[in-house]
């Protein structure tokens, strides 16, 4: 007996669904609606494989449908075919081909939570906030998240054009070479005393490199505090987080994740002693610092171990499990991105949609009220040992160090340098 190709695919499509939908889950549908809907996945797939204006393979369709099911969830959960899920591990080792920036769909584009430091994008000009409406030639609104991580996609040396729309300004191109680009996780600095902790993303790299730093910068210098900056940086690891926070921490919990079942709740807690002696810490933060580094504010925040500063932070605070697949007669994976939880604060306040709030609000500016004249002495007629000063200020303005320039233009930088500064003579005084 022979049957039918359409019905040997409606078969087979059938049994797929029901096997993966068979364990019990809350608030399922009755079976009778279930195997309704399937029925109609099936009629649905037969129709447009046959009838499509143009020939999609079973493969196309059938990840297409996948990631249609996962991405309608959230704007984070995804399929990922056998290149992207490579890629995806490549990522969380600190290297990867790409543009460099991390993004999510909003009201039918895609949004950059953050550029990635030293990548294309970020060298490029795109900042956290901005949306991309076009890619090349195709426009974004209607893609799925996947779709438009595909066009964004190439090999390296390949050029780009995307159409930027950002507030308060006409939309606008950028054109980006891709390149493959091996990320340098934390960076850091030393000026009067004060040492500068810069994390640019959480990947496998990050708490190493970040004891590393502490360790050379107390090593070499009598440290008064320090700067930990986390401004547009989107995350990462969800163990980095915990990693990072409790290198600042003694003891107590650093983040909580509650799933479906209100019951099932996992704790993490500090489990080192402080390697910084307790000594006064400032952190960053702004509209592109998301999840991971919303963990790591939060948790320093609520445990009153640092000053958070800057503006409120952009407010990922759901988990994504990446659960990996075979497919059959293969030896690479695919896999599904996918949230299972949400993260809270120690003192039990969700990050999702909120956000950290800084103890401190400060907007990015200039040092405007610096522009006027200013005078002294030295700018009277004919004051004595003028030309002794005016060389003196020369020598030390071409004295000045690529980081000291940054902290002159960089306001929240130079204001966290100061809060760390008073807070250090403060203790002093204390003594």
């Amino acid at each position: 007996m022979t049957i039918s190709k359409k019905v040997f695919l409606k078969v087979i499509f059938t049994f797929i669904f029901i096997t993966l939908l068979a364990p019990k889950t809350y608030g399922s549908s009755s079976d009778e609606e279930k195997y309704k809907y399937l029925d109609l996945f099936g009629q649905v797939f037969e129709r447009v494989r046959s009838s499509y204006v143009e020939e999609v393979t079973d493969q196309e369709l059938i990840e297409k449908a996948i990631d249609g099911m996962l991405s309608g969830l959230d704007p984070h959960s995804g399929f990922m075919n056998e290149e992207v899920f490579q890629e995806m591990q490549m990522d969380t080792e600190g290297k990867f081909g790409g543009l460099g920036i991390e993004i999510t769909m909003e009201e039918g584009f895609v949004k950059v939570i953050a550029p990635i430091e030293d990548t294309p994008a970020y060298e490029a000009g795109v900042l956290a906030g901005d949306y991309i409406i076009q890619i090349d030639e195709t426009p974004v609104f209607g893609l799925t998240l996947n779709e438009a991580v595909e066009l964004m996609r190439g090999k390296k040396g390949e050029s780009i054009v995307i159409t930027i729309s950002r507030a308060n300004t006409e939309p606008f191109e950028i054109e980006i070479i891709r390149d493959y680009i091996k990320i340098r996780s934390v960076k850091s600095e030393v000026l009067n005393n004060i040492g500068y902790l810069r994390i640019t993303s959480f990947n496998e790299q990050t708490e190493s490199g970040l004891l590393e730093a502490i360790k050379k910068i107390e090593k070499e210098n009598q440290i008064k505090g320090y700067v930990l900056d986390v401004r547009s940086n989107p995350g990462g690891l969800l163990t980095q987080a915990v990693k990072v926070t409790d290198i600042f921490l003694e003891r107590g919990e650093i983040v909580s994740t509650r799933g479906r079942d209100k019951k099932d709740i996992r704790r993490y807690r500090a489990k080192k002693s402080d390697r910084t002696n307790g000594k006064p810490l400032v952190v960053i933060i702004d509209g592109g610092s998301a999840s991971a580094s919303e963990i790591v504010a939060g948790a320093l925040q609520d445990h009153k171990r640092a000053i958070i500063i800057g503006t409120q932070s952009f407010g990922k605070g759901s988990v994504q499990t990446i659960i990996p697949f075979q497919v059959s007669n293969s030896d690479n994976l695919t896999g599904i991105r996918l949230t299972t939880a949400r993260y809270y604060t120690p003192s039990g306040e969700s990050i999702q949609g909120k956000g950290i709030t800084p103890d401190i609000i400060i907007e990015q500016g200039e040092f405007e009220s610096f522009n006027y004249k200013r005078f002294s002495e030295s700018d009277l007629k004919d004051s004595l040992d003028k030309d002794n000063e005016e060389d003196l200020k020369d020598n030390e303005d071409s004295k000045l160090s690529e980081f000291e320039k940054r902290l002159e233009l960089d306001y929240q930088l130079r204001r966290a340098f100061d809060l760390v500064q008073g807070v250090s003579l403060f203790n002093e005084i204390q003594e």
